[in-house]
């Protein structure tokens, strides 16, 4: 029995706050899409996860005026998903997607290889995601890759939006104390906040009155704060920057990229909020360690990577990566 969208793609982006899905004719046109709640195999197990996302596949091929049957709905998935670090985790995902047959054949990567094919035209290059978590991952045409493990502190990372969140309110506590040296944060954190002291904010988190998930809103304060000159809150983000350009500079060495012109892709929250003060950094440190890569920060979503990746799996060509790009396209500046 064949497909029904003969040498389609259906595409998965799922990270730990969203997932998008996007199914894909062999040409290159988008049939239908669907987004939905993040994708958490680590805590409900791989085969439930993945089962999870049974509604957003039937909204987008109803979108695209098909069914889901008993037959395959396309020729291939492409699949790039947080929580697929480890190769045996890769392998639970692979066989639960095999298993809802919704594909005749079936590739599963982690999520950051989608990032980086979004932002090249071929795949070769080096991607940096920096959002809750920091991770990084690079490919080249022949099939080789650099990636790490990413799964916190346990694995050498430091940084992403949580981390620098926790910086941000430390930085905080220790000046309020006179653990520490002085810093705009303290003052900055309670009037974001709506509260009189950092003490009273802290005392809020602690007994509940403020949600947990709105400690993340610190992070921007730190941004705003070291905009203006802050040197500790300046501190926190030249680490940060050292360590995107670390992960960055380690993918390339493996690759043996860091004296190629290449791009490095640069996504996730942090990252495409477009802080000067951090971006600058990261263009600045990147060029010490390898000067002819070009860092770029998305501007397409990271589906568009795991479609395009789909799409060199079929060997679709040009021509269909660049009728997907254009329907993904941002809209012109006015």
């Amino acid at each position: 029995m064949g497909a029904l969208v003969p040498g389609g793609v259906l595409a998965f982006d799922a990270g730990n706050s969203k997932t998008d899905v996007a199914l894909v004719a062999a040409d290159g046109t988008v049939l239908g899409t669907a987004r939905g709640p993040g994708f958490e195999p680590q805590r409900i197990g791989p085969a439930a996860a993945v089962d999870g996302l049974e509604p957003l596949v039937r909204a987008a091929a109803a979108e695209a005026g098909v069914r889901v049957g008993d037959v395959p709905l396309v020729q291939h998935i492409s699949a790039c998903l947080a929580n697929a670090d480890l190769p045996v985790e890769v392998e639970q995902l692979t066989a639960a997607f095999e298993h809802r047959r919704w594909a005749e054949s079936v590739y599963v990567a982690n999520d950051t290889f989608a990032l980086l094919r979004s932002g090249v035209d071929e795949p070769r290059g080096v991607a940096v995601v920096c959002g809750a978590g920091i991770n990084c991952s690079g490919m080249l045409p022949d099939g080789r890759t650099a990636r790490f493990t990413a799964l916190g502190k346990l694995t050498g990372d430091w940084g992403g939006g949580a981390q620098l969140a926790e910086e941000a309110f430390w930085s905080a506590s220790r000046a309020e104390d006179g653990r520490g040296p002085a810093t705009a944060l303290r003052t900055a954190l309670p009037t974001h906040y709506g509260l009189p002291t950092l003490t009273a904010v802290i005392e809020a988190f602690h007994l509940g009155d403020l949600p947990a998930e709105r400690q993340l809103e610190a992070g921007p304060v730190l941004f705003q704060v070291a905009g203006a000159g802050d040197l500790v809150a300046m501190g926190i983000v030249q680490q940060q920057a050292e360590e995107i350009v670390a992960m960055a500079s380690s993918a390339l060495r493996r690759l043996d990229l860091l004296s190629e012109p290449v791009t490095v892709v640069l996504g996730g929250g942090v990252l495409t909020a477009g802080h000067p003060v951090l971006l600058d950094q990261v263009t600045r440190l990147l060029a010490e360690i390898a000067p002819k890569a070009i860092p770029r920060v998305v501007d397409v979503p990271p589906v568009v990577g795991a479609a395009l990746l789909g799409l060199d799996h079929t060997a679709a060509g040009a021509s269909a990566q660049e009728r997907l790009r254009a329907a993904f396209a941002p809209p012109p500046v006015a």
